[in-house]
């Protein structure tokens, strides 16, 4: 059975992670059934996702973020590595009861939210379908008012206006909240929300971002936030972690990420957030270089033919994700450098001195 360990301690008197990954591996082999090809999707991904937390995973298109969301999910099995569950590898999983409960403690909310709603089926049908299934602590009788409890939770009050409804009969925001009502009604530990609000109008994302806080502060559920977008991340989460070509290349508090970035592909995702004082966009920099091998890829930095400070070692070794500054986890040869020799971020200042050059 899952274990319970929420009131277990580590050694350091830390809670036990809710989530954890170890040096998590996803290989596909390509080019058909005799190709010795493979994609290396997420290579050696190490984390945590504690109780009462956001944490998210950031990285532009094909960088691994949605494949690590459905390792987590159990969509694909790890080619190595292992994820524990509250301290209990998910591979000693092994009943279906079992199986049935991890998927309620870890649903996952898709970025299309058709994907999750049955257009042929109303709102109500969805939620107490889920609450049949995982939910065997309520009564028949009492689902009805549990499903209008998550729908309320999620800022769809009153619940009677959209019980009854369709999918096609409701707005992008509005489908997207039913989408959390149907994870929350399985009462999480995490919820898995790839790119949520990436198919929204700009107008609407803040609200559903609010229902991301409310669920960790108001229901006590953790997330891990999938998304490209450095703004909604820096607003809504905890914790970040920077994903590049399959691999984790920083993590640590988002506002120390974000304000002090000791990566240069960290400093570039910066960089290129949009400034309306800017007299022109950081491009060049962002372009320089060929597009991360990830198909059998050789050892070194996959950041390195893009990377404006890259050493003869960055080409020829992989960086190792250590921490470089209390709680900040950085992959980068010229961040420990400068760290080694006790510098105050020689490389972010070599880098911002490259980008004021291009802006000017």
């Amino acid at each position: 059975m899952i274990v319970t360990a929420l009131n277990q301690a580590l050694p350091n008197g830390r809670p036990t992670p809710l989530l954890q990954a170890r040096d998590l591996t996803r290989v596909f082999r390509v080019g058909g059934l005799r190709s010795r090809k493979h994609l290396h999707a997420v290579d050696e991904a190490n984390f945590v996702i504690n109780p009462g937390e956001i944490v998210a995973l950031v990285g532009e298109s094909g960088s691994g973020k949605s494949t690590i969301a459905r390792l987590l999910a159990q969509v694909y099995p790890p080619s190595s590595g292992e994820i524990l569950f509250e301290g209990t590898p998910l591979s000693s999983l092994r009943s279906r009861e079992d199986v049935l409960a991890y998927r309620a403690a870890v649903p996952m909310v898709f970025q299309d939210p058709f994907s999750s709603l049955n257009p042929a089926f109303t709102v109500a049908h969805g939620i107490m379908r889920g609450l049949k299934l995982h939910r065997h602590d309520i009564a028949p009788q009492d689902r009805p008012a549990e499903a209008e409890r998550v729908l309320n939770a999620v800022g769809l009050s009153p619940a009677s206006q959209v019980f009854g409804r369709y999918p096609y009969e409701l707005s992008g925001g509005q489908r997207q909240r039913i989408g959390f009502a149907q994870a929350l009604a399985y009462r999480p530990k995490v919820i898995l929300a790839d790119e949520p609000v990436s198919m929204l109008d700009i107008s609407i994302r803040i609200g559903l971002l609010n229902v991301m806080t409310s669920l960790r502060d108001d229901q006590g559920v953790s997330l891990l936030y999938i998304t490209h977008d450095i703004a909604s991340a820096r607003y809504v989460a905890d914790r970040m972690m920077v994903m590049y070509a399959g691999r984790i290349v920083e993590s640590g508090p988002v506002e120390d990420v974000l304000g002090s970035p000791l990566h240069p592909y960290t400093q570039l995702l910066v960089a290129a957030v949009p400034d309306p004082r800017a007299e022109l966009a950081v491009t060049a920099e962002m372009a320089k270089g060929e597009p991360p091998k990830v198909i059998d890829p050789g050892p070194g930095c996959r950041f390195a033919d893009r990377c404006p400070l890259a050493r003869e070692v960055c080409r020829t070794t992989t960086p190792p994700l250590l921490e470089l500054k209390p709680g900040i986890h950085t992959a980068c040869h010229v961040a420990a450098d400068d760290h080694g020799r006790g510098a105050e971020s020689t490389g972010g200042a070599e880098l911002g001195a490259k980008i004021a050059r291009v802006a000017a």
